[in-house]
């Protein structure tokens, strides 16, 4: 492995379709696809400037770096990436890529970020400003997470999540196959349109949560008072924790909840209309 050391780069492309090469201590400033067509790339303490520095690389490790405001949609078409310890300051990060794993990672301003990915891994990830993450990802692990930005995980398939805050209008849009674990999902229309959703020991908050869903569960969860109008024309299985607000609907399956503030069932109703919807 080739290392460069404590040095300075700018302008168009200054270490392109390099391979087996450690960045430590190293400054990219403005310019563009400074390391683009590469492969087997490892950078630690490092400074991003400029634009679009990792396209279309394969097998890289970022460590303990800066991907300052400049660096915008830095991480695209690149697969098998290690990332640790970093900061992301720039929007548009992580797009068509492959086998991802970030820990430790903080992005303030991650709009737009994560598009059209798959095999990620996230642990220990802060985001911020992040309206439309995850659009279009699969197989997606996380652990212990937070998140602030509406429209996220739309039209992802396969996904796990554990310990988690997320502050998300219109979250799990059009996804399937979704895991939420020990969590808080505050943000209204929760996981419309989606298919097998289970949500275990988890919060719940604001209005309309949880409608038009195909394979719906939940398993010893809360719903805030803010949580109304729940489960219109939904599959579902629910054992829920405490009071819900009201219930709205449901097209079939069972709710268990401790009470309710109203249940409406008027001519709207969809077949079979059979859901069971029980006091505890």
């Amino acid at each position: 492995m080739q290392i460069i050391k404590d040095q300075e780069f700018e302008g168009e492309r200054p270490l392109y379709h390099t391979s087996d090469l450690i960045l430590d201590n190293v400054t990219i400033h403005a310019g563009e696809s400074a390391l683009k067509e590469t492969r087997n790339i490892e950078a630690r303490n490092c400074r991003f400037e400029g634009k679009y520095p990792f396209w279309i690389t394969d097998g890289f490790k970022i460590s303990d770096s800066l991907f300052t405001e400049g660096a915008r949609a830095a991480l695209w078409y690149s697969n098998d990436l290690v990332m640790k310890n970093c900061r992301i300051e720039a929007p548009k990060m992580f797009r068509d890529m492959k086998r991802l794993s970030l820990e430790n990672v903080e992005i303030p301003d991650a709009g737009e970020t994560l598009w059209h990915c798959d095999d990620i891994k996230l642990n220990n990830v802060k985001v911020d400003n992040a309206p439309y993450i995850f659009m279009h990802c699969s197989n997606i692990r996380i652990d212990n997470y937070e998140q602030t930005g509406n429209y996220s995980f739309q039209y992802c398939r396969n996904i796990e999540i554990h310990n988690a805050k997320i502050y998300s209008k219109d979250a799990f849009w059009n996804s399937e196959n979704i895991t939420v674990y020990d969590s808080e999902i505050i943000g209204e229309y929760l996981a419309w349109h989606s298919k097998n959703v289970k949500f275990v020991n988890c919060l719940i908050g604001e209005t309309q949560p949880l409608c038009y869903i195909d394979g719906l569960v939940l398993e010893n969860c809360r719903f805030r008072e803010d949580a109304d109008l729940a489960f219109e024309y939904s599959d579902v299985d629910a054992d829920i924790r405490g009071k819900v607000t009201s219930v709205k609907n449901p097209r079939t399956g069972r709710i268990v909840a401790d009470s309710y503030g109203e249940i409406i069932l008027d001519e709207n109703i969809k077949q079979p209309a059979n859901c069971q919807i029980i006091t505890r």
